[in-house]
């Protein structure tokens, strides 16, 4: 499971360090594709291919399962991390997310999240003035905190 924000920088040839306490999990390989809200999704293999199967399920002939599916997996691309445990984040993904200097590297339970430093701060804010009303609407999911 990950947990927890770590601030980064991405280097000049569009690295990001992965912190030393989520290396492990992701494994030698993992993928890193286009998120929601404007950050990505960087899955282990496992979580990856999981999530590959349920989205095969989707049915083609609905033109926003075809639109999601497209956008989801032309996104994607398989890391490998150097010997440092620096990624390089594809630029279309920089470009994507706004990705330039400062990164936001969070766990979010299955998956990391890599988010603009700014994107981050501004989303979390806005998130946080309605804590207590999100908490409330997981009770709709069956889920008590």
């Amino acid at each position: 499971m990950f947990i927890g924000q770590y601030q980064h920088s991405i280097d000049a040839k569009g690295r990001v360090s992965i912190p030393a306490k989520f290396r492990d999990a992701l494994g030698e390989s993992f993928v890193i594709t286009q998120g929601l809200d404007n950050c990505l999704f960087v899955y282990p293999m496992n979580e990856w291919q999981a999530l590959e199967d349920k989205l095969k399920k989707l049915s083609f002939t609905k033109a926003k399962a075809r639109a999601f599916s497209r956008l989801f997996f032309s996104g994607a691309d398989v890391v490998e991390p150097d010997k440092l445990g620096r990624a390089l984040v594809a630029a279309h993904l920089r470009k994507f997310a706004g990705l330039d200097k400062e990164v936001i590297i969070i766990g979010v339970g299955n998956r990391l999240e890599i988010w603009d430093s700014a994107h981050w701060s501004g989303y979390s804010e806005e998130a946080a003035a309605d804590y207590e009303a999100l908490a409330e609407d997981l009770n709709d999911f069956d889920i008590d905190i």
